[in-house]
This record gives C-alpha cells, sequence and structure tokens, in this order.
C-alpha cells in the first residue's frame, strides 16, 4: 500500500522536511498548468500519451495498459534516476498525475517498494484544482487591496515591483496572466498563461503575504485571454485606490521600455489588430514607422488616439494621486501615505 497525502497538508506547512512536487503528466499538460514550483518528470510523452489515450476509447482497455506498461517500463531506469537525484535534496517527494490515478499510483508503488520515501497526491492535479477553487475566495476575507490606476505609461508595473523591493505585498496580476492586458499585451512575453494556471500563481502570491495590506495594479475584469473571477474582481472594488499621473514625454519612455526590444515582428501582429478600432491608414503609417525605428511617436499617438480614450478612470473616486517622474521616489511617497492612512485606521 502506498503513501498518499492532501494537498491541504502541504498548503499548511504540516510535512515535516523539505518536499518537491513531481508532475508525471506529459510534458504538453504540465506547460499547460500545473501547480506552482513542481517539476515535470513525463512517464509519458504527448505523443505516447495521445496513441494509449486513442487506443483506450477505440480499440480496447487492456491493449491500452499493455501498450503503456511496455513505454513505461522502458523509461523506468531513467525516472529511477531522477527520483535518486531528488531524494538526496528532498526529506520527501510528492507525485502527481491528472486524477491520482494509473500513474502516479504505479510509480509511487514501485519506487516505496525500492525504498524511496514517497507519496502520492490525493486526487492528483483535480484535487489540487478543487482545493484551489474552494480556498481562492476564503483568502480574500482579511486582506485590504490597494489599487494603482493610471492611463498607459504611467509607470504602474515599474512602481509595482519598486514597492515590492521595499517589502510591501503585491498582487501582479499580469505577471500572473503572462499579459499586460491590452491589444499588445503579450508583445515580448510568449505565451500566456491559462485561467487555471492564473489562479494558482494568484493564490500563491496571495498565501506568501506578509501583511493584510495588498498593493496591484488596476485591470479590466480580463487581461487577455484571463478572466478575473467575479470574488476576487468584487474584493479589489472594495479597497483604495490611487491615481498615477506622467508627462507625455515619461509615459513614451516607459512604454518604449517594455515593448521595444527586438519585438517589431511582434508589434506589427497586434497593431493588425487595431484595424477595426484605428483606421487602415493610421495602422498602415504605424507599421512603416515600426519598421524604419520610429517607435516614440508610434507610441505617443497610440496612447492619445487609441489608449487614453479607451481607459479612461475618471469615474474613479482616489484615496490619493501622485504625479510619477521617478519610480523610486514616487513608491516612498505612497508607502509613506499608506503609514499615514493605516495610522489613521
Amino acid at each position: 500500500m502506498f503513501k498518499t497525502i492532501s494537498y491541504d497538508t502541504i498548503d499548511k506547512n504540516m510535512l515535516k522536511g523539505n518536499y518537491v512536487l513531481v508532475d508525471v503528466r506529459s510534458p504538453g499538460e504540465f506547460n499547460s498548468e500545473t501547480i506552482p514550483g513542481a517539476i515535470n518528470i513525463p512517464l509519458f510523452y504527448d505523443d505516447e500519451r495521445k496513441l494509449i489515450g486513442t487506443i483506450y476509447t477505440q480499440e480496447s482497455v487492456e491493449k491500452a495498459k499493455r501498450i503503456g506498461i511496455q513505454v513505461a517500463s522502458s523509461r523506468l531506469p531513467v525516472l529511477y534516476e531522477r527520483i535518486l537525484e531528488l531524494e538526496k535534496q528532498y526529506d520527501n517527494i510528492i507525485l502527481f498525475c491528472a486524477r491520482g490515478g494509473y500513474r502516479s499510483s504505479s510509480l509511487v508503488s514501485l519506487f516505496m517498494t525500492l525504498g524511496v520515501n514517497i507519496f502520492k497526491l490525493e486526487g492528483g492535479y483535480k484535487g489540487y484544482r478543487h482545493y484551489i477553487n474552494e480556498n481562492l475566495p476564503k483568502i480574500l476575507s482579511e486582506i485590504q487591496f490597494v489599487t494603482i490606476y493610471g492611463n498607459t505609461g504611467t509607470g504602474k508595473t515599474h512602481i509595482l515591483k519598486f514597492l515590492k523591493e521595499e517589502g510591501m505585498d503585491i498582487l501582479d496580476l499580469e505577471g500572473c496572466a503572462n499579459h499586460r492586458g491590452s491589444l499588445l499585451g503579450s508583445v515580448g512575453l510568449g505565451e500566456q498563461n491559462t485561467q487555471k494556471m492564473f489562479e494558482s500563481l494568484v493564490y500563491e502570491s496571495l498565501k506568501n503575504r506578509k501583511t493584510n495590506v495588498v498593493f496591484l495594479e488596476g485591470e479590466s475584469k480580463r487581461i487577455g485571454r484571463i478572466i478575473i473571477p467575479e470574488y476576487l474582481y468584487s474584493k479589489i472594488g472594495t479597497g483604495k485606490n490611487i491615481g498615477i499621473d506622467a508627462d507625455i514625454k515619461s509615459r513614451v519612455n516607459n512604454v518604449l521600455k517594455d515593448y521595444v526590444h527586438e519585438t517589431d515582428d511582434e508589434l506589427i501582429s497586434a497593431l493588425n489588430l487595431l484595424r477595426k478600432h484605428l483606421s487602415n491608414t493610421n495602422i498602415d503609417r504605424f507599421i512603416c514607422m515600426i519598421k524604419n525605428h520610429e517607435y516614440e511617436q508610434v507610441i505617443e499617438e497610440l496612447m492619445t488616439k487609441y489608449y487614453d480614450p479607451l481607459y479612461n478612470h475618471n469615474n474613479i473616486s482616489y484615496d490619493a494621486v501622485f504625479y510619477n517622474i521617478y519610480t523610486e521616489e514616487t513608491s516612498i511617497k505612497i508607502i509613506e501615505w499608506l503609514k499615514k492612512t493605516v495610522s489613521k485606521q
């Protein structure tokens, strides 16, 4: 009989000694979404998993099992070596697959007979997701959010990062989504995180906070393909709001630093998506300027003609407004404002 452990036990630090979570699902499953911090040691690769699954549904369960055993047995020596390496670094090794079924159960049973201190995660990744869905709303009850608003390029993200460096708790929603929240929001960032991965990263960030005051950047309810859950979005709306302003030159420079770094092709692809919002004449002109590396003019026109009218925050009531020239100075002023605000409560 193998040992199982619930994610609740892990999350509440009830497991003695350090541990590592090992995702034995295929690389495709792992890259889509996993438990933050887990490493991938796949029992089957993507093509093998697809083949076995097809045989399972279209031919017979027994044939699928036989092929699965053949594939897995050829990989066991490598898997065992990797597990032994982990055993040197961690007191506990915790394996999981999709539902805590065949893949993790068979490996945990085998490695236990070989003397490895190893667990199977109860319910697998699906059990972990159930835990997140249940506990992410609960963790919000004691938190007070301070939301930073401002037009594109006012330096909100840079301020948020500096606040973190100064010991403040932050929730980087764009970082959790791996997307900046606009039609140009994926430029230079690669593939966006899935909804499930986003929620897992939000939970990890909030769980590891030091205080109950958490700064974040103001977002619409959708960040690229990600939708901020209603319970989180509503909670953000009950907190305090800060407004950030900056001159147009500073805003252009901030956007230039964030978006322009050998990303011309991505910028042009993203600009083409704006044709339904701006005229073809403007977009064609912008693309021509991008090719000529005339980034500053494109950025300024995009902000004044598209982003500023789109993200109008006039309906928001601010508890404080800061003019941002230097990120460090603005961030320090925000921290000082917070201390005075908290002391009055």
